[in-house]
């Protein structure tokens, strides 16, 4: 599984906007590079992101080969009730990770 950093606040108001920052270790090969021995490496790129809060879907992001390794991925959503903020993808290969946080709102 891939190494994953998530930052956000762990408290917020009711309706007040959180930034989630998060950086996914993985390669991102685009499938256009060649190796040593002038063969090309196989694409291998997460291609499917998702956020959820509470079980709600607030961000799905469809990836392709412009970006770069070990992604970094930043946005807000707003911070209605308690709950967990769920992120989930997938690449290429189906190798799939994930990471969450609890968000108290009160």
């Amino acid at each position: 599984m891939a190494r994953v950093l998530l930052n956000m606040k762990k408290t917020a108001q009711p309706g007040e906007i959180v930034e989630v920052k998060l950086l996914i270790s993985h390669p991102m090969e685009s499938g256009q590079r060649k190796d040593e021995t002038g063969q090309t490496v196989p694409r291998d790129i997460i291609h499917e992101f998702r956020c959820t809060y509470n079980g709600a879907e607030v961000l799905h992001l469809d990836l392709h080969p412009a970006i770069a390794a070990n992604p970094y991925l930043a946005f807000s959503l707003r911070a209605e009730k308690s709950g967990t903020v769920e992120m989930s993808w997938v690449d290429d290969e189906g190798v799939t990770g994930s990471a969450s946080a609890p968000l108290e709102v009160g």
